[in-house]
């Protein structure tokens, strides 16, 4: 064998190595927009394929407030207001998609903000099953954009964000679903200011979709429990009342119909001659 030989199948042979090692991080991954499918104009669908295979799904509405600073009318001092970014529907998309962690990257206004959400699976679950949950959060905004911070704010690029997170915890192999408001503290780079993500009618999976395009079983966040409990509940103490009264009148109906066919006996001795 020459040395050109030597050389193709070292090469071969370290390129077999090197797409062991990395080859989860190095699958084809596409993104879809799907926020036209959905009647709420304020709320988003995204999905990342791997293989043509759904990787992660995820839904919802998200708006974010971040405090910035304006010039005050003396021209000398600053006041702090509250800029309200909504998320729209011509979101850029990026993600990636590995088997014990998962993001989503979401970019609009001309690239000045930029909104990520990292999953991960948690194996220091009490429970003894084994769940996922998001455990951070990054929002990169920048100051020089006119169209969310108006008034002559301060230029500049800053990160708002929270690590360490334990967030939509869900069994693995479910989706997780929240129609209730939920929302999350960002600390700023900005003078550390904290902004707020503010999300709902949320849907996320972003781990073991079975079906392409299709949220396995959900798992419901437990302020929509409660507020289901809340629904129902005068409902089920209704019925109970009304199937406990149905059974008095019906004992009270039964009781009455045997104690009209029994002979009345007479309190009174001196009628026992008239008897018979």
């Amino acid at each position: 064998m020459d040395i050109c030989s030597s050389t193709q199948v070292l090469g071969m042979h370290l390129l077999l190595i090197l797409s062991y090692i990395i080859g989860p991080n190095m699958a084809e991954q596409e993104v879809e927009n799907l926020s036209g499918l959905s009647s709420n104009p304020d709320k988003n669908i995204f999905a990342i394929r791997e293989n043509g295979t759904t990787c992660l799904m995820a839904e919802f509405s998200a708006k974010i407030l971040v405090p910035y600073e304006v010039p005050a009318s003396n021209e000398v001092d600053w006041n702090v207001e509250d800029a309200v970014i909504q998320l729209p529907r011509d979101t850029e998309i990026k993600g990636k998609c590995w088997n014990n962690e998962s993001e989503l990257h979401l970019t609009w206004s001309d690239k000045s903000c930029t909104l990520k959400l990292f999953f991960i699976k948690d194996d220091s679950t009490k429970s003894g099953g084994r769940n996922w949950k998001m455990n951070k959060i990054q929002f990169m905004y920048d100051l020089s954009d006119r169209t969310n911070f108006k008034n002559g704010a301060r230029p500049g690029k800053h990160t708002a964000s929270r690590y360490n997170l334990s967030l939509m915890v869900t069994p693995v192999g479910m989706s997780y679903e929240c129609e209730a408001l939920e929302k999350v503290s960002l600390t700023s780079t900005d003078q550390k200011k904290t902004a707020v993500l503010y999300l709902s009618e949320v849907h996320i999976q972003p781990f073991d979709i079975k079906s392409d395009f299709l949220y396995s079983e959900d798992y419901r966040c437990l302020t929509d429990q409660q507020k289901q409990l809340e629904e129902t509940l005068p409902l089920i103490l209704g019925l109970t009342l009304g199937v406990a009264i149905l059974i008095i009148l019906a004992v009270y109906h039964v009781h009455h119909k045997m104690t009209a066919n029994q002979v009345q006996i007479p309190r009174d001795r001196s009628l026992y001659k008239h008897m018979g």
